[in-house]
């Protein structure tokens, strides 16, 4: 796929026939965002106030799939464009980055260079690892570290970030490898400057706060808050990071990689596939197409999806990128660490 000839009918068409779906429409961002939350949190404490198993088990599905559309409003405040939704980064971090400590600054600068057509793919993306080419044991080990997400972040916030403010080292380490909602280890991230930094600074320190009022809770409330909690967001996490598993064929081995080959590593999973909507919320279910348009808002990626279809067919390049589910997605990359095995 790196040297994959450009298709330059689609790449025309996907600009040529969409300049009237770019704009982000604060009519449908802020009643999808607000209502993910508020049931998140509601499913959040049935969950941990409910007698019955029952209702804990449904609060806690309920939760998590709530929150799980919430979070996934972080993949587009790294898009939308300056001043298009004011106010929105700053709610969302207070209602949901902050207490699920998953703050904007730990994606914004880090997912961009994802979409940087020099790094798709090689060894200077934070979010890519040839998968498909790895060991077998890989893919089950890609899923298990998700369920230490809630500890790692607790750690992360609640003793890295105090102890790297007095010891300049481990600042520098932090910053480096532990300020990044990526998937390739090799990755170091720069320190950040200007507007940036200071964003950094409040989130990083709400965040803190926070992870250390969760610790402290225990010896207030129980165990039973945070845990409850932490299970839930691990359920989370381990869905998004199946999603992120199909996100992409991971079939590049390092070489720069030209828009269309990088379309065609990218996945669609368009309708009528029924539980799509669920694990790849947000308009993550057309992560093929979010890679030839960037800054395509999410409620208008249905309707571009529709128009390159009819206009280029279903047997055109376009086309190729578009799968099933998510069960026959994962089935295809394990073949292939299978062979690589």
């Amino acid at each position: 796929m790196a040297r994959t000839p450009e298709d330059s009918a689609m790449l025309r068409a996907a600009v040529e026939l969409t300049r009237d779906l770019g704009t982000a429409r604060a009519a449908i961002y802020w009643p999808d965002f607000l209502a993910s939350a508020f049931a998140g949190y509601a499913g959040l404490a049935v969950a941990i106030l409910a007698d019955q198993r029952w209702a804990v088990v449904l609060g806690g599905v309920i939760a998590a799939l709530a929150l799980y559309r919430a979070v996934g409003f972080i993949h587009e405040l790294t898009h939308i464009r300056k001043g298009a939704l004011p106010g929105f980064r700053l709610a969302w971090n207070l209602m949901v980055g902050i207490p699920l400590l998953v703050p904007s600054f730990m994606y914004e600068g880090v997912h961009t260079q994802h979409h940087a057509k020099t790094r798709y793919g090689t060894a200077d993306d934070p979010e890519y690892l040839p998968l498909a080419l790895m060991k077998p044991w890989s893919l089950p080990l890609f899923i298990i570290a998700a369920m230490l997400a809630p500890l790692a972040l607790i750690f992360r916030f609640a003793v890295l970030t105090p102890l790297s403010v007095i010891i300049p080292p481990l600042r520098r380490i932090v910053v480096e490898r532990y300020s990044a909602l990526s998937i390739n280890p090799a990755y170091r991230r720069r320190a950040p400057e200007g507007d940036f930094a200071r964003m950094w600074a409040w989130q990083e320190a709400g965040a803190s706060l926070w992870a250390i009022t969760l610790v402290a809770s225990i010896f207030l409330l129980g165990w039973r808050p945070l845990l409850t909690g932490m299970v839930i967001f691990a359920c989370v996490a381990v869905v998004n990071q199946l999603r992120t598993l199909v996100a992409h064929l991971w079939e590049n081995e390092g070489e720069p990689m030209t828009v269309t080959g990088q379309f065609l590593d990218s996945v669609n999973v368009p309708p009528p596939a029924p539980l799509a909507a669920l694990w790849a919320p947000v308009g993550l279910r057309y992560h093929a197409l979010h890679h030839l348009l960037p800054s395509m808002p999410y409620h208008s990626l249905g309707e571009t999806h529709r128009r390159l279809v009819a206009h280029l067919g279903d047997g055109s390049t376009y086309g190729k990128a578009s799968y099933g589910g998510m069960a026959p997605l994962v089935a295809k990359i394990a073949r292939s660490t299978m062979r690589a095995g």
